[in-house]
């Protein structure tokens, strides 16, 4: 499966941003789907996470409030809808597949190239 981010940019505190991640390849219904991003210096972190299946999902803290993850109908489109924008969600994006829901990076074994969001 090949990954592709796109929807990333500079932003002001407060605004929003929708993140894209086209998924091309086969992927079984219960693939998951991830959404991360890596600070510079610092760790990468998972925000959400959604259960192709389902459509089951998951936040975390970061996330939670703020940020929606969802699939367009063919669920080969996975969104990352961003409101209320701070300056420490600066970053890059990144999704991810995993065969397991959850969201610690070692689940996920197939990346995409991550796409730049930066909020002053």
């Amino acid at each position: 499966v090949q990954l592709v981010e796109s929807g990333g940019g500079s932003v002001q505190a407060g605004g929003s941003l929708t993140l894209s991640c086209v998924a091309s390849g086969y992927m079984p219904s219960t693939t998951c789907m991830g959404w991360f991003r890596q600070a510079s210096g610092k760790d990468r972190e998972g925000l959400a996470v959604i259960y192709r299946g389902s459509r089951y999902t998951m936040y975390t803290e970061p996330a939670s409030g703020r940020f929606t993850i969802s699939q367009d109908n063919t669920k080969t489109i996975t969104f990352l809808q961003m409101n209320s924008l701070r300056p420490e969600d600066s970053g890059m994006y990144y999704c991810a597949t995993a065969r397991l829901f959850g969201l610690n990076p070692i689940l996920y074994a197939n990346w995409g190239q991550g796409t730049q969001v930066t909020v002053s």
